[in-house]
């Protein structure tokens, strides 16, 4: 089994002007699909061919699997969590574990810091704990909690990519201008979804 890219549900125009639609085209069909490619190249012909990408990611050691295996991951999780026209503030359980965290204007701090303070190339997690509780971490390149020594640990429920290819034709060098927005265009159904599951 390979994998494929997966298909938006909202036009690459939808989320302007957050994130303007020249970035997400290149940086689905060009970045996200370049992840694929080479996770299926990567994959054929090993055990782990026909293994879910959450398989694939928890086994991944060796740097073809983590960079390539995390990126279609990560993005995947990415596209799903966006919308243009979501709830501004979470719902349901994820808002309880979110007030039980510290409430929302903590989350945001610290999930903000958490994107602000990667160096270099990575991503900011809202992760779900085998309690219920929920945890905010980063991690480099394309890694993510559910991968061997990421640093941090849980399902991932949010994230948010700070490679400056998802940003940086919009914001330059403006990280902080584009954390700061992407609250507008969470999509929480979806992270609701993710939570319960």
């Amino acid at each position: 089994m390979s994998f494929n890219l997966p298909k938006l549900e909202y036009a690459y125009n939808a989320l302007e002007p957050i994130i303007d639609a020249q970035t997400m085209e290149i940086h689905h069909t060009k970045h996200h699909q370049a992840y694929i490619d080479n996770l299926n190249k990567a994959i054929e012909g090993t055990n782990l061919e026909g293994k879910s990408i959450e398989e694939i990611c928890k086994a991944a050691e060796a740097p073809a699997l983590r960079n390539n295996g995390g990126g279609h991951y990560n993005h995947s999780l990415f596209w799903k969590i966006l919308t243009p026209n979501g709830a501004k503030e979470p719902v349901g359980n994820v808002k309880k574990a979110i007030e039980n965290y510290g409430g929302f204007e903590k989350f945001k701090a610290d999930f903000s810091e958490a994107a602000k303070t990667r160096f270099g190339s990575g991503w900011a997690w809202l992760c779900k704990k085998a309690n219920g509780e929920v945890e905010i971490c980063s991690t480099p390149n394309q890694d993510n909690p559910l991968m061997p020594n990421a640093g941090c640990s849980g399902t991932p429920i949010l994230g948010i990519d700070v490679w400056e290819h998802a940003y940086y034709l919009n914001y330059q060098n403006r990280r902080p201008d584009y954390i700061s927005a992407f609250f507008e265009v969470i999509n929480w159904d979806k992270v609701e979804e993710l939570y319960n599951k």
